[in-house]
């Protein structure tokens, strides 16, 4: 157990491979009630959420969900988040647990002259269980009536999961199908009592952060506060999907339009360690001679079993296969700049 963010956390169950491994092949449980929810309802509540993140909150119908972004007016990170439509005037965001109390106060101050909009931290009320991995359809749909089937990705639908009522939402963090399901505080051991029993005979296996954090990099999904923060743009982390181009105004606009027209100095890559070594947060990077940045995550990935990691360099120096090293404990390791994802799931 380690704290993180607030909370005592546990860093692994049965160990970071056998649970990554689970999540590949069958499914893993993970408890990350420490995640932040932020909840703004009010006639201009859609209005608020315009300007506050980056994705376009106008396309979303009621139970639908979008990956986006807080942003500063120079187009960095505050945080990244999930937002969820939950009625027409009524929005929850899910922020990160180390940045909850600044992204709340950040997005009370963004909306402040909007009108009819409040925003709440209702972080309290919620506990959140995710169900992760290629089993997770036929190991939570006997636990539920909600036809899981036809929940498509990032969308979610209220109903009960072991009898207590649960919002559920196809949604996760590790690169695999899989649900969040977000229930009160009260309801969660009961709940994770009851799909740890149910999920055994499928694999089922409790997961913790070390696991969670090596699927979501094979994955090629961004870590806030380290793949992504306060100096790192939306374009620059090969984020601009998550912008609403065609929105008007939000905060940082002006600056990532300009990014978009006239590029960027410098990327997020991939990049696969092609020589013995593993390269590791903050590990320098170097093309040629020149260090040109330092690794924001790396390690040795269980299911590919390869060393990979993502490192901000010159857009020059961005394209797959341009050779570059690693410094590792005073040593320059090779390596090379591969496409990403590193993995993504079979579909089918």
């Amino acid at each position: 157990m380690v704290s993180f963010g607030g909370w005592e956390m546990p860093v692994q169950y049965s160990g970071i491979t056998e649970e990554h491994l689970a999540v590949r092949r069958d499914a893993g449980l993970f408890d990350v009630s420490h995640m932040g929810e932020i909840e703004v309802a009010g006639g201009d509540s859609l209005a608020a959420v315009q300007r506050i993140s980056t994705n376009d909150a106008s396309r979303l119908a009621v139970g639908q969900a979008q990956y986006s972004a807080l942003t500063t007016p120079e187009g960095t990170f505050v945080d990244d988040l999930l937002v969820y439509r939950l009625a027409e005037e009524h929005f929850l965001l899910v922020v990160n647990a180390a940045t909850t109390a600044k992204d709340f106060a950040w997005i009370t101050d963004g909306i402040r002259d909007i009108g009819d909009a409040v925003a709440v931290n209702t972080s309290s009320r919620y506990a959140l269980i995710a169900v992760q991995g290629p089993r997770a359809v036929d190991i939570v749909q006997p636990l539920t009536d909600v036809d899981l089937a036809s929940l498509g990705n990032y969308w979610f639908a209220a109903g009960e999961v072991a009898g207590v009522r649960a919002t559920i939402s196809r949604t996760g963090y590790t690169g695999e199908d899989g649900f969040e399901v977000f229930v009160a505080p009260q309801g969660a051991e009961r709940l994770w009592t009851d799909l740890l029993s149910a999920g055994a005979p499928a694999g089922l296996l409790p997961a913790g952060l070390g696991a969670r954090d090596t699927l979501r990099l094979e994955a090629a999904m961004r870590l806030s506060g380290q793949d992504i923060d306060e100096t790192t743009s939306v374009l620059e982390a090969g984020l601009g999907w998550i912008v609403g181009w065609e929105k008007p105004d939000f905060v940082g606009r002006d600056v990532l339009v300009r990014q978009r027209t006239d590029g960027v100095k410098r990327k997020l890559v991939g990049f696969e360690v092609i020589e013995r070594g593993i390269a590791r947060h903050g590990y320098p990077v170097f093309v040629g001679e020149e260090q040109v940045g330092v690794v924001t995550s790396g390690t040795r990935t269980p299911f590919l079993e390869k060393a990979v990691g993502l490192a901000y360099v010159p857009s020059a120096a961005s394209a797959p296969g341009t050779e570059c090293a690693i410094e590792i404990r005073g040593r320059r390791v090779g390596a090379r700049v591969v496409p990403l994802p590193f993995y993504k799931r079979p579909r089918g």
